[in-house]
């Protein structure tokens, strides 16, 4: 580390150049936790959970941003549903 912080101070050109990696990395790491953790057709375990989009609430966005959102169902969809189960 004494080598990395020495680099730095003879070379003060990369100080932006690593807090904008530093930035990007941040970002990446927390929108991937984000969506795992609030996501619900995010899936680790298919095994446990083999149909996810089943479980999925219509009434709940699964966009980061939704704008006029209208959901009804499929008639042949639903059908298809009662019948299979």
């Amino acid at each position: 580390m004494p080598g990395f912080f020495q680099l730095l101070r003879k070379r003060k050109e990369l100080i932006p150049l690593l807090g904008f990696i530093s930035f990007a990395a941040t970002g990446a790491v927390s929108a991937s936790l984000y969506f795992l953790f609030t996501k619900s057709d995010v899936i680790l375990n298919r095994s446990n959970n083999p149909e996810p989009w089943e479980r999925i609430d219509p009434n709940k966005p699964q966009k980061l941003i939704t704008i006029n959102q209208q959901w009804k169902p499929v008639e042949e969809l639903e059908m298809v549903k009662r019948l299979t189960k």
